[in-house]
């Protein structure tokens, strides 16, 4: 981890930042956010931001058709946008690494049975699928992170299942086979060890995708419910007054634009310094940077 960090480069290190930035708003919201998220001001509704005429510095970023803080609802709903992100790409990892693992080494009909699950599953589109299933069971945060693990799982049991394949050949892998060590243990010291390193690169990538399917599935109104702050929430309230009201729609998606653009700029660095093909060629052009 240490040698990652010392190898941080423009693109890492400003989706680090802004990983890092979105996650401090979402631990300290109590405490930065400047008002109550959902406090109304009935006599300061639609306020623009504090830079234009009749704006005011206690609203930096101007209110919404309630007169709530439009900033402070920013910060908050960076919670719901990461709770989301983290739980959901999290869950769908574990389980697609774990099914992927088996499926991979076993082989055989535990193998097939699985992958043509997998199969079954990317058949169906995913909005469609988290249409249906929000409809069905109702909008709210949990759902919402269920609807992402049943669909997104099968993202990482492809890759494990084809990463084990190759792994299984191997002479260290047989060796531990030919002196009946546990699959279990070859599997959990000896295999996760080697695929964590991919399976944690698309995870990253994943958090972008949810943050995105959560703000549309909000903006449509099978997210979060009205209550709680969130970005998608906030787009699909200033909508129809963006014309007159145009912070109540370009703030929210402004955070969201950059917060998926952080994790995208640190998956992809991840990605860099994980795969080995890309790592042997820096090492290479490094070996070889004083001749010309």
């Amino acid at each position: 981890m240490t040698s990652l960090i010392r190898n941080l480069d423009a693109k890492g290190l400003t989706g680090l930042a802004i990983v890092m930035a979105v996650a401090l708003c979402a631990l300290l919201a109590p405490w930065i956010a400047p008002l109550d998220p959902n406090r109304q001001d009935l006599l300061a509704t639609v306020a623009p931001p504090a830079w234009q005429e009749g704006g005011s510095i206690n609203h930096l970023l101007g209110t919404d058709t309630l007169g709530r803080d439009v900033l402070s609802r920013i910060i908050y709903g960076s919670r719901v946008s990461l709770l989301a992100g983290v739980v959901a790409a999290s869950g769908a990892a574990v389980l697609g690494a774990v099914l992927g693992l088996f499926a991979g080494y076993f082989g055989g009909w535990t193998g097939t049975v699985i992958m043509r699950l997998v199969d079954v599953v990317l058949a169906i589109p995913f909005i469609l699928f988290a249409l249906v299933f929000m409809t069905v069971f109702g909008p709210s945060l949990v759902n919402l992170v269920l609807a992402f693990i049943l669909a997104r799982w099968v993202q990482f049991t492809r890759i494990a299942y084809g990463l084990v394949l190759e792994l299984r050949e191997r002479e260290f892998i047989q060796a531990c086979i030919a002196a009946n060590v546990g699959h279990l243990d070859i599997l959990a010291r000896h295999i996760l060890p080697n695929i964590a390193g991919p399976l944690l690169v698309v995870a990253t990538l994943e958090l972008g995708y949810v943050i995105l399917i959560e703000s549309g599935l909000s903006f449509l109104g099978l997210g979060t419910p009205p209550e709680i702050p969130s970005w998608g929430g906030m787009l699909q309230e200033g909508r129809s007054l963006i014309n007159i009201a145009w912070w109540m729609t370009t703030f929210p998606g402004v955070a969201i634009m950059i917060t998926v653009v952080g994790f995208n700029f640190l998956g992809d660095w991840m990605r860099d310094q994980l795969d080995p093909r890309t790592a042997g060629r820096d090492a290479v052009a490094g070996a070889g940077g004083g001749v010309r």
